[in-house]
């Protein structure tokens, strides 16, 4: 197994999560390496779509935002933030988004906007800014972040964007034409949720870790799937298409 950092192993395991001729929703940073590298590797007919408005980018290096000019060139079209929000992500064309924040429950549900009482917080957030929208409408969410105990909570301070609220129930209540999200990606390992209560569980260790330390970081009783599996680890060619794609270590840092 190549020598990686927790960061590279994170983007890696997200990227494989992409299917070819999927449209996904497309942000800085972490999510950014993951789509391209995907889209690199194992889905040539990958969809990126950016909140700027380039939809169908084909950047010929890494964006450092979601307004850099190279995510227009090669683009199959280009619209406002309007129309994109309005047709493509409300409009349920969306496969899936990438999403994080400061705090996350067992339930999927994000918390970007305050932690501590909203009022009178400890600290605020720069809140949804999309969030809410890409969580209620894309048809899968993905969270990319490192496993904590500051991030992992019984409950978040503040339901930004939701997850699967209570449970599975409850988000049926809302009919909100997205489905949830679908994993939960760390440094430790892979979530998904079950299919019954929607919660977060265990789906696969990263090689070296141990259910004790994700127990350790994990603030509520961890369901572990049956089928528990272990993560594969990042191939030579993996590593090497993400190092070529931030060779400055921007994100990978």
């Amino acid at each position: 197994m190549p020598d990686v950092s927790s960061t590279e192993l994170m983007v890696i395991v997200a990227a494989r999560e992409l299917k070819d001729g999927e449209s996904v929703l497309v942000g800085v940073g972490v999510p950014n390496l993951a789509a391209n590298l995907a889209k690199r590797l194992h889905a040539p007919r990958l969809l990126m779509v950016y909140e700027s408005g380039a939809v169908g980018s084909n950047p010929t290096r890494m964006p450092l935002s979601i307004g850099d000019p190279c995510l227009v060139s090669g683009a199959k079209s280009v619209c406002s933030m309007y129309e994109q929000f309005a047709y493509y992500l409300q409009g349920g064309r969306i496969d899936v988004g990438f999403l994080g924040g400061a705090q996350i429950d067992r339930y999927g549900n994000i918390n970007s906007t305050v932690i501590g009482d909203y009022a009178k917080p400890k600290v605020r957030l720069p809140g949804s800014g999309g969030a809410c929208d890409i969580a209620s409408n894309v048809k899968r969410i993905i969270v990319i972040t490192p496993h904590q105990k500051r991030r992992f909570v019984e409950k978040v301070d503040f339901l930004t964007s939701p997850g699967f609220v209570e449970g599975r129930e409850r988000w049926k209540e809302l009919k909100l034409q997205g489905g949830g999200p679908y994993a939960v990606i760390t440094n430790l390992c892979t979530f998904k949720f079950d299919d019954r209560t929607g919660e977060m569980t265990v789906a696969a260790l990263h090689e070296g870790v141990t259910m004790d330390q994700v127990r350790e970081n994990t603030p509520w009783e961890v369901k572990v799937a049956d089928d528990l599996q272990t993560t594969p680890p990042p191939t030579d060619e993996e590593v090497s298409a993400l190092r070529a794609l931030d060779p400055d270590g921007i994100y990978l840092r």
